[in-house]
């Protein structure tokens, strides 16, 4: 879009010199003429709407000299009007239009299933009740129930949750969103122009007119000049019986430049913001910052890093916690998910190496993995795969550990011969600069400072407590934040919403400020 408008530009500046220097006197004329009825017939409309606004005095301005005869001047006011209305639309558009291309799915062919057989196919082929396959590491196109497969899905993006989500046969899983393992056969429910993400950039599309308050004064202002500029025009030619001397009033009026610089003022401003990575939604918004008491924040990849890493690794049967987490890293270092990257990385990080000295992995998705090493049997995954479906135990001198793990972290469980053996504690870390950001933001006048997410009620609170915000909320959907948003403005407060990812765009679109 940025090309369209530079290219609207260019040719505009282009065609002006061409028509002066290449076409004849005569046909130049006619051109001003006919260009010129607009702006005549739009100062005409004010008038008879009893309104006496700028599009009059652009009428005027034009319309005397046309009758003048001075058609290079009528040329000039029209040909700055032009750039003037193109930059301020330009301005309008812009910020919107980045964040819905960045928001852009960008999935052009999918694997449908037909026949039993998968068939590389349009996505505009896809309709309701076809069957597509997602292999693991890709995107999810399509809204849809799961009908064959189980893998686990990342949907940080639209709930803002931290860690992946199991998905199996019967489960509802959306588009834009990545499958991190397992393969999923998913009947699409809705294709292109309703699926929840797509909603979610019409929503942002739709929102109002995002013109600055200072652009709006612009306006205004330049009106109110333009019952001055006529009378000032009428004493001097009072005065001196000249038109060329009162036509110059209406060519010297300040409401064009008004128009002209407030659009390329926002315009710059908004560069400005994007040079920072910040995308703003218009030019209102720079303006009405100031006058905010309240500020939202997601959590998930706005105040933490949204990338697990391993805390810390307690160990249950007496072994150093460095070689249980090599144990660990010589598992999960077959398999892509995060949790596994975590727990490899944190195994890169103390230098521990190791050999392939199990048997073949077993992974079970969504649960866990099942291996031997030197003749023991080894599991680790999710409480659930270890204690109820491999029925694990716990050493009882280890139980008031095992009672006391920590809370603000997602639990990985290593088991060896069916006795715990470790715990490995994950966690999405908090930004260092966090706390500090919280505190000068209240230094700075803000009264209520709020964090919502996705998570669990366990982790928001982790996190809230250790960074200091007002009030924190857990488990909420898009929605939620929206209606939220929509709560402190009926309270009369002026909010401002933070966030990083496609969920939180109804509550930023909900954000006046």
């Amino acid at each position: 879009m940025n090309r369209e408008y530079q290219d609207k530009i260019v040719g505009k500046v282009l065609l002006r010199f061409a028509n002066k220097m290449f076409l004849p006197y005569p046909i130049r004329i006619a051109v001003t003429t006919v260009k010129s009825a607009k702006y005549i017939w739009k100062g005409l409309g004010s008038v008879l709407k009893g309104k006496i606004e700028v599009a009059l005095l652009d009428g005027v301005a034009i319309g005397v000299s046309v009758l003048r005869g001075d058609m290079e001047t009528a040329a000039s006011v029209m040909f700055l009007l032009d750039i003037g209305e193109t930059l301020e639309e330009w301005t309008h558009k812009k910020s919107v239009d980045d964040l819905t291309r960045s928001m852009s799915l960008n999935i052009s062919k999918v694997w449908m299933l037909t026949d039993g057989k998968e068939i590389l196919t349009d996505t505009s082929q896809v309709r309701a009740g076809d069957m597509v396959v997602t292999h693991m590491g890709n995107l999810i196109p399509f809204d849809g129930i799961v009908v064959k497969g189980q893998g686990m899905v990342n949907q940080s993006s639209l709930t803002g949750e931290s860690l992946p989500v199991e998905k199996k046969e019967g489960g509802y899983v959306y588009a834009g969103t990545v499958l991190e393992e397992g393969e999923l056969t998913i009947q699409v429910k809705v294709t292109s122009g309703a699926t929840r993400y797509e909603k979610i950039v019409t929503m942002i599309e739709e929102t109002e007119k995002l013109k600055s308050g200072m652009e709006s004064r612009a306006e205004h202002l330049a009106d109110r000049l333009v019952p001055y500029t006529l009378l000032g025009t009428g004493l001097v030619y009072l005065l001196t019986r000249n038109v060329t001397k009162a036509l110059a009033v209406l060519m010297v009026d300040y409401s064009c430049a008004l128009k002209l610089a407030m659009p390329i003022t926002v315009l710059a401003a908004i560069k400005e913001a994007n040079r920072h990575q910040i995308t703003v939604k218009g030019g209102k918004f720079l303006e009405q910052i100031a006058e905010a008491d309240t500020i939202i924040f997601d959590k998930t990849g706005t105040l933490t890093k949204a990338q697990p890493i391993v805390e810390r690794v307690i160990s249950f049967n007496g072994e150093n916690p460095d070689e249980l987490l090599r144990i660990a890293a010589c598992l999960e270092e077959h398999f892509p998910h995060s949790i596994a990257k975590a727990v490899v990385n944190a195994a890169k990080e103390k230098g521990l190496v190791h050999e392939e000295n199990h048997s073949k992995v077993e992974y079970i998705v969504a649960h866990g993995i099942s291996s031997r090493i030197e003749g023991k049997r080894v599991v680790i995954g999710s409480y659930h795969f270890v204690f109820e479906d491999e029925k694990c135990t716990v050493p009882v001198e280890m139980e008031e550990t095992f009672e006391n793990l920590p809370e603000e972290c997602s639990l990985l469980y290593l088991a060896m011969e069916g006795r715990l053996a470790a715990v490995i504690c994950v966690s999405d870390p908090v930004r260092e600069e966090a706390s500090d950001v919280i505190s000068l933001l209240h230094d700075q006048g803000f009264t209520k400072i709020v964090m919502m997410t996705g998570d669990s009620e366990r982790t928001a609170s982790a996190v809230a407590n250790k960074i200091g915000v007002d009030e924190y909320y857990s488990e909420v959907l898009p929605e939620d934040k929206a209606a939220f948003v929509e709560k402190e403005h009926g309270k009369g407060r002026k909010v401002i919403m933070i966030g990083d990812g496609v969920n939180d765009s109804p509550a930023l679109s909900a954000d006046r400020t």
